[in-house]
């Protein structure tokens, strides 16, 4: 008999999914030399290796993506089993892992974590940042509880709930602050900075502007938000963002920003998870109490979608 534990499933799972000793042990909350160790462990056990180290790389070995599959659907069966037991609590107790876009991280993350932190104090936040596709798999995977994106995700096993939505905004240069807002026809005609590949934000302003997914090769792209707004201060372009994140990525940019024309873009933002969660029932609970938060207060930052925001032109 093979004396394999749980915990040797978790460590390779981490392994597998990082493709990277030090990130890995650092999810896991050990160190990297002890990660390493019980690799090993979990190699002399079956007597067959899981991995290739490189000097650089990480690979699974052919038994490896096997063994990794098996491994994940038993950690799948474990933590449904540690699920049942959490959705007899109320309120919400234990591990909380949860997922949000980069485009909403920074600007709505911290209320949410207030939020939780308030009404659910015996909760341990496992907050992770990623873009749409990198979640949805997280949450098919097991590895995630449920996640805060754009909706719609379209995927049929999970559920969706809405919880608010918001418009984007155009920040152009600040000198062009007097000029008419342009439609989203003139838009497409314009240097319009976007986030790189990957971002279902990116996908949102295309789609605005009515613009192809093959974009000019000297077209700029950047990998946040801040870098984006940045670029238009320096006079490089005109960007869209999310109205949730005008106050943040402005205040340090010589920009201006302004309302975009009807039909206006916008997007709803809700929270994703599987429909045969045990903490389904939860996780409407809290989705229900951010609904409301929002409705009382309107997200940090911003006001209401019908009320404009301070140095915001019409």
């Amino acid at each position: 008999m093979i004396d394999i534990t749980i915990k040797h499933l978790r460590y390779f799972e981490a392994l597998a999914r990082h493709r990277h000793f030090g990130r890995a042990a650092e999810d896991c909350g050990i160190s990297q030399p002890a990660l390493s160790v019980q690799m090993k462990a979990l190699e002399d056990l079956l007597a067959t290796p899981l991995v290739e180290r490189g000097a650089k790389h990480l690979r699974l070995t052919s038994f490896g993506e096997t063994f990794l599959a098996r491994a994940q659907e038993i950690l799948q069966s474990v933590d449904a089993l540690g699920d049942l037991a959490r959705a007899s609590h109320q309120p919400l107790i234990g591990r909380f892992r949860f997922g949000i876009i980069p485009t909403a991280a920074p600007y709505f993350l911290p209320r949410f974590i207030t939020c939780l932190s308030q009404d659910y104090p015996g909760l341990d936040l496992r907050p992770r940042e990623a873009v749409t596709q990198k979640l949805i798999e997280g949450l098919l995977g097991g590895n995630l509880d449920t996640a805060i994106v754009a909706l719609p995700v379209s995927e049929p096993s999970l559920h969706e709930e809405p919880l608010f939505d918001e418009e984007f905004v155009l920040v152009r240069a600040l000198e062009d602050a007097d000029k008419p807002v342009p439609n989203s026809k003139l838009l497409r005609e314009m240097r319009l900075l976007l986030l790189e590949e990957g971002h279902c934000f990116r996908d949102q302003a295309l789609s605005y502007c009515g613009a192809p997914s093959s974009l000019p090769r000297d077209l700029m792209e950047g990998s946040s938000l801040s870098t984006l707004v940045q670029m238009v201060g320096a006079g490089t372009g005109v960007t869209l963002i999310p109205e949730m994140a005008v106050a943040i990525e402005t205040r340090s940019a010589a920009v201006s920003v302004a309302r975009l024309l009807p039909p206006r873009p916008s997007r709803t933002i809700g929270m994703v998870w599987r429909k045969t969660n045990p903490l389904a029932g939860q996780l409407k609970d809290i989705a229900q109490l951010v609904w409301q938060r929002y409705q009382d207060t309107g997200p940090a930052g911003l006001r209401g979608p019908t009320q404009g925001t301070t140095g915001m032109r019409r």
